[in-house]
């Protein structure tokens, strides 16, 4: 797989295939395993992953077997494609690629969509329960969108990847909108004054009932560093958890909301969800999302990469006590850095640097962007060493943050499985 398809992941757009022709041939030749499934869907810009891996573990939490199908990956591929936050074994990829390999050479998948119908084989084979399925990019085209779910779920909207979306919060919303389907549900994690209308008309057209958690529940941080969760004049529930990070409020909201919709349908007793909360990234195997590495000094890695989710990451830290802030940075070759780097803070030291992969930006080029905005800082040849230099240089009452893309912070996370 790794040889000889190309990874969005790694190479960008030359990669992506934006149609579904090919994975309805794969899945058609595999007994069409997404109509044996039953789905929550998730898309979105920003907190589609965390929602997703919060859907999991609400429904690992009523003793249900879960599949978590999410992109991309951090460390290890089989992140990708868990049950009850158990990676895919490793025989059944074997297998399963030895076993098609000539409808593989004929159709000439993406890896993007190789992944999707093995997740789905590996999910229908295994026969989980539900299965919560992470949009890759977009929603109208994109490979996972095969599926007939029991709820659909648009976290929010930004401007990213608009070369393959479109340049407005109206167009991308229009592509995230092609995951509602007839009848089915859909669950908007944020209202927008650009993107409301265009899910209004869509689900109206499809006789998708559409929900805005914001209407139905109310999350907000309380001084003890806990949540209260308030489902309207229903019941309130405070609980315990790491993901404690501004962006989190909306991810939870949203989170909370699903799972009351899934209740109309299944079993859910929201007390097993909130109060096993602080196992929660053990539990699903979460990673990336203001992950903290080390406390002296203090170093958080996080993986927002645009507009939408970098804000709330400054916002952050603008909150919590420390001497010097180092950042440890690097970014992709289609990043409208414009965009973001007015975010980044121009009293930070700055440690640039380009992920091992051939999209990743030149350190040298990204140094020459952010120097624009008054940010100035150094190139390394590799994360590691920039990060290996931010350690050294920090001292213990400092903070360190690596950010700016998935594929920075992935060459400094530890690995889960050791």
């Amino acid at each position: 797989m790794f040889a000889q398809l190309p990874m969005y992941h790694r190479v960008g757009n030359v990669a992506y295939k934006k149609d579904l022709h090919n994975i309805r041939i794969l899945c058609e030749a595999l007994g069409k395993p997404q109509d044996k499934l039953k789905c929550v869907h998730v898309a979105g810009t920003n907190g589609k992953g965390t929602v997703s891996h919060l859907i999991a573990f609400g429904l690992q939490q009523q003793g249900y077997k879960v599949g978590l199908y999410t992109s991309p990956h951090y460390i290890d591929f089989r992140e990708r494609i868990k049950i009850n936050g158990i990676y895919i074994d490793k025989k059944f990829i074997r297998q399963f690629i030895s076993k098609h390999q000539q409808l593989i050479e004929e159709v000439k998948p993406s890896f993007f969509e190789i992944t999707v119908a093995l997740a789905f084989a590996y999910f229908e084979t295994q026969k989980v329960d539900y299965c919560v399925i992470e949009v890759g990019l977009g929603g109208r085209l994109d490979s996972t969108n095969l599926i007939t779910p029991m709820l659909s779920v648009i976290t929010n909207i930004s401007l990213d990847h608009t070369d393959m979306l479109g340049d407005t919060l109206s167009a991308i919303a229009f592509e995230k909108a092609g995951i509602i389907k007839k009848g089915v549900p859909i669950l908007i994690g944020e209202k927008q004054e650009e993107t409301t209308p265009v899910y209004t008309r869509v689900s109206n057209e499809l006789q998708a009932p559409i929900y805005f958690a914001e209407e139905m529940i109310a999350v907000k941080s309380l001084e003890s560093g806990a949540l209260q969760i308030d489902y309207f004049k229903q019941k309130k529930f405070q609980i315990e958890t790491e993901l404690t990070a501004p962006y989190q409020i909306k991810n939870f909201c949203t989170f909370a909301a699903a799972m009351e919709l899934l209740s109309k349908e299944i079993a859910i007793d929201l007390n097993r969800i909130y109060n096993k909360m602080p196992s929660f990234a053990t539990t699903v195997g979460y990673m990336g999302r203001w992950q903290i590495l080390g406390n002296t000094p203090l170093i958080i890695a996080d993986s927002a990469h645009n507009e939408g989710g970098l804000k709330y990451v400054f916002q952050k830290i603008k909150e919590i006590n420390f001497d010097r802030l180092h950042i440890v940075t690097g970014m992709v070759n289609e990043k409208k850095s414009t965009l973001v780097l007015p975010l980044y803070p121009k009293e930070a030291a700055y440690y640039f640097a380009k992920a091992n992969i051939p999209r990743g930006k030149p350190a040298s080029l990204l140094q020459e962007e952010a120097k624009a905005f008054g940010l100035i800082g150094k190139t390394y040849s590799s994360t590691a060493k920039a990060y290996a230099a931010a350690r050294a240089k920090a001292g213990k009452n400092d903070l360190i943050l690596i950010t700016g893309s998935i594929f920075t912070i992935a060459e400094i996370l530890p690995n889960p499985k050791g």
